[in-house]
């Protein structure tokens, strides 16, 4: 029997954490236990494991990065690889896609991440709709698979930074509804960043933040159960070129940082600024200074 998608039980955050993708610059080493102690004394909150070129921690090292970040109240989620097409015109390059997102999600999950995060396709030309129902029927591939092996994660497609990916807050809302309809753990990874960078300088204002909140409130109830990224981004008529810190930018993120506070969202904000987490953590004050 499938559940309702509109008690779907999911991780219930209190608060609205912070934290970085990646392990902090500051770290004595890249190396997630010691990124995970970083975070502790910056007193951040989360850290998404890059998992962009490849899956490179171990099974049989995943339990005591899941025991640290515990013992330690860090919040985990992944990103996974780059290398990801779930629209590819070759079969081949969908499969591999589909073990990618798989690989890096039981990882993810065995290291206690509460969700995987990756940018699901790219149109090549094809038609929109054929697109989506491309990576639809992959994506139900691939969380048939997972429950199949009792991995439970939350899979969360992640708004993209340019008009040639899959990947509209739209169609993510959608994909993520439908899914959900049928029993699946998927919700959309809201990149602030890359929306503004997509619409090529919109969804900026509060207005346009609030709208955004209204959807996500309305279609998919998760405002207790957000993943969000945010950095600075610079960006031309195709799109997102690259992140930028947030003092660098044209990101409106005070008000967007009002937004969150006014509906009072919570989950996890990932920042993926260059300075990531000097950015977290101007982020962090600022949220919690808002009345």
């Amino acid at each position: 029997m499938f559940l309702n998608y509109k008690t779907f039980k999911h991780p219930m955050f209190t608060k609205l954490n912070f934290g970085t993708a990646g392990v902090p610059i500051s770290s004595k080493s890249r190396n997630i236990i010691d990124g995970i102690d970083r975070l502790k004394k910056l007193t951040l909150d989360n850290m998404e494991i890059e998992f962009v070129r490849q899956v490179y921690i171990k099974e049989e090292n995943a339990s005591k990065i899941k025991e640290f970040s515990e013992k330690n109240n860090i919040l985990l989620t992944c990103h996974g690889q780059y290398y990801i097409n779930l629209n590819s015109k070759e079969k081949e390059k969908q499969d591999a896609s589909k073990t990618r997102i798989y690989d890096a999600a039981k990882i993810a999950y065995f290291c206690g991440a509460k969700s995987i995060t990756f940018h699901a396709g790219f149109y090549q030309g094809m038609d929109k709709e054929k697109t989506y129902q491309t990576i639809k029927e992959n994506m139900i591939e691939i969380l048939e698979r997972l429950k199949k092996d009792k991995i439970n994660i939350t899979i969360r497609p992640e708004t993209t930074g340019k008009p040639t990916q899959f990947g509209s807050l739209n169609e993510l809302v959608r994909l993520s509804k439908e899914l959900r309809e049928k029993g699946y753990d998927v919700l959309p990874c809201v990149d602030f960043a890359h929306l503004h960078a997509r619409s090529g300088g919109g969804f900026n204002s509060e207005d346009e933040f609030e709208s955004i909140l209204k959807l996500l409130k309305s279609e998919l109830y998760c405002l207790d159960n957000m993943h969000i990224h945010l950095a600075g981004i610079n960006y031309s008529e195709k799109g997102e070129r690259n992140h930028l810190c947030l003092e660098d930018s044209d990101m409106n993120w005070k008000t967007l940082l009002k937004v969150w506070k006014k509906f009072d969202i919570k989950g996890i904000v990932t920042c993926e600024s260059p300075n990531i987490e000097e950015d977290a953590l101007l982020l962090r004050k600022y949220y919690n200074n808002l009345k």
